[in-house]
């Protein structure tokens, strides 16, 4: 009885360090595996003697089993493979030849600076080619990075978790048999990865087939049965193949995830929660257990390897797998920069630290050693300044360009040239046809369907985009539109034309903060359309200045509530974004805008106007000298009076 309360305590004392650094991460917006490693460590024998792992003896690797499998059928949820085939080169790339690039670059830095015997520094470099999606998956949500380099760093970490693990699984089984047959190696490798997708693939249908025809059971349990199923799943890959397991959770999670299940997101929460839990524990446990001073004990050496590992092999790895693709030098220096090892290689390190224990083959302790200083070094390091380093180079979802506009209309064609003009990209997405020929002829991609279809949506590249604009006839169905997209895909920039006061039936229209009301409020978009056909405007820039930036300000304001003038585009630092009714002004902002011009069309024809004549943008005196006017017309009434 004695021995199980202890046990008890361990887990109870597990979980409530696992949460509190959890909330607390959450508090000060820090990685949560930061504070586990510290807790964990400051819990362990070498802080405060509060954990001793070693008391639940076999049932340590049971957990770290069975959680494993949690956090990477998880991390297989995460998977869109739609949006990994827009990297899937670069991809790829990272799973094959960088696993290879880490696997010798980190083994011949074990070797020759923390100078291990060869068997040993390539079980340590196979062990650390994991990224971990644990890790890289928060740290992505604090930092706002842009989708490519996300879908890039997600997608590395969650697919080489199982590569990199099951190819130290085949190490540490050629050092424990003594068998130095590379393509033995290689075929293990192979088949464990083959019966695991097999598997996998399997049961992730079962999965989507019991989701979507088991009607008889609740979702909540669903969502166990779905549990049930994945430890099934894994413990019969394990029987079959030996370490195959890691690569079937994978693929279970994958399939699932793009079977387009009912109430994927409930699913998602549920299983998300069980990742945070097992995170939690297997990393306080994992920290309590490691020895401070065998991390101290490998000297200078493995300090040194860690760093080759972090500042040689990673950017040489990054360099050489997104040569030919489209990312731009910012973005391979952040994916150089980031690739924070988490829980698999924690779990694998002390999982083979006891095995090679047991076979009596030194070297076990040390490498648990070298592997979580490479843990804490590249987390701490990276994680703490991942977010300072995404502003510095200006790759955060805010910063992203080009736009989807949904409508093709004169004002939407007129808004679309700009962004083209500054070379972003630009897709439109009607249903109408009726000014098809005119995007067509400004070199401008539409697609002739309805905006309401997510597939619609990802084939315009959403995605990648940074702006969002629903400008059809209809103000419901822009917000309907917007909202939609908000949800789905959360680019930085969603706008639509909708009405100011809504209807009872639209009351969420208000309580919605996600979609941001473009242009002006109640714009009667029907009339500006028709004052451009019957080329009743004119298309003005203003740059607000220090000098006069209350007035100008408030003589837009005036020309606006007049209905005589709209804000379309706000240039700011280089950055051209489309205006929102609460868009706040700064001095050196551009605003580029619309005034009605009320000339008869036959004195403006006679002026030589032609309807045909594309708008050009110039600086107008009805907008630029109306301010000091006023001033002088003040000043000469006041002057006879004195």
């Amino acid at each position: 009885m004695e021995a199980s309360f202890q046990i008890t305590l361990q887990m109870v004392f597990t979980v409530l360090a696992g949460i509190s650094a959890q909330v607390m991460a959450a508090y000060f917006k820090l990685p949560s595996i930061v504070l586990l490693l510290l807790l964990g460590i400051l819990l362990g024998a070498d802080g405060v003697g509060l954990l001793h792992p070693h008391l639940l003896g076999t049932g340590l690797e049971v957990i770290v089993s069975l959680a494993t499998a949690i956090i990477l059928f998880e991390g297989g949820l995460k998977l869109d493979l739609k949006e990994m085939g827009r990297v899937s080169v670069s991809l790829q790339l990272l799973v094959t030849l960088g696993t290879l690039i880490t696997l010798i670059g980190g083994s011949m830095a074990a070797h020759w600076l923390g100078e291990f015997p060869w068997n040993i520094a390539f079980l340590y470099a196979s062990i650390v080619v994991v990224t971990g999606p644990t890790v890289v998956g928060p740290l992505l949500k604090q930092i706002n990075v842009d989708r490519q380099v996300a879908t890039l760093l997600e997608g590395e970490g969650v697919l080489i978790d199982p590569v990199g693990a099951i190819l130290a699984y085949v190490v540490l089984d050629t050092i424990l048999n003594g068998d130095p047959d590379p393509t033995k190696a290689i075929m293990g490798l192979a088949l464990r990865l083959s019966v695991g997708a097999m598997i996998g693939g399997l049961g992730g249908y079962l999965m989507s087939l019991i989701l979507k025809r088991a009607n008889f059971l609740s979702f909540e349990l669903k969502n166990l049965v779905v549990l049930a199923v994945l430890w099934g799943l894994f413990t019969l890959a394990q029987t079959i193949r030996s370490e195959s397991g890691i690569m079937t959770t994978v693929a279970a999670g994958a399939v699932l995830a793009n079977s387009s299940v009912p109430e994927e997101r409930l699913l998602r929460s549920f299983k998300n929660q069980l990742t945070i839990l097992s995170v939690s524990v297997l990393f306080i446990l994992l920290a309590a257990d490691l020895s401070i001073a065998s991390v101290f004990a490998l000297g200078w050496g493995s300090l040194l390897t860690v760093l080759v590992l972090m500042f040689l092999v990673r950017p040489i790895n990054i360099l050489l797998c997104t040569l030919n693709s489209d990312l731009n030098w910012r973005q391979k220096l952040f994916l150089s920069w980031v690739a924070p090892r988490g829980i698999v290689s924690a779990s694998v390190a002390s999982l083979f630290a006891i095995s090679l224990t047991q076979r009596g083959v030194n070297g076990g302790d040390a490498i648990k050693a070298l592997v979580f200083l490479t843990i804490i070094m590249t987390v701490f390091c990276q994680g703490l300044t991942a977010g300072w380093l995404v502003k510095l180079l200006r790759i955060t979802s805010q910063d992203a360009t080009g736009a989807v506009i949904v409508g093709c209309n004169p004002l939407s064609l007129l808004i679309a040239r700009f962004f083209q003009e500054r070379g972003e990209k630009v897709v439109m997405i009607d249903t109408d046809s009726e000014y098809f020929a005119q995007a067509e002829a400004q070199n401008l991609r539409v697609i002739a369907s309805s905006a309401l279809d997510t597939e619609v949506l990802e084939e315009a590249g959403i995605a990648s985009l940074g702006t969002f604009l629903a400008m059809t006839n209809n103000g419901e169905v822009n917000f309907v539109l917007a909202q939609r997209a908000a949800e789905e895909f959360s680019p930085p920039r969603v706008l639509a034309v909708y009405p100011r006061n809504p209807q009872a039936s639209n009351t969420k229209i208000q309580a919605n903060n996600r979609v941001n009301q473009a242009f002006v409020q109640d714009f009667p978009i029907k009339t500006w359309h028709e004052y451009l056909n019957s080329s009743r405007v004119k298309l003005g820039t203003t740059t607000l200045n220090a000098a006069e930036f209350d007035v100008q300000q408030k003589h837009i304001q005036e020309k606006i509530q007049d209905g005589v003038l709209v804000p379309l585009l706000l240039e700011r630092e280089e950055s051209l974004q489309v205006m929102s009714v609460n868009q706040n002004w700064l001095v050196g902002d551009r605003i580029i805008y619309l005034l009605y011009d009320s000339r008869p069309n036959l004195l403006k024809r006679l002026s030589g106007a032609s309807q045909s004549t594309a708008l050009a943008l110039e600086t107008l005196p009805e907008v630029e000298e109306v301010p000091t006017a006023k001033l002088s017309q003040l000043s000469a009434t006041e002057a006879p009076g004195n």
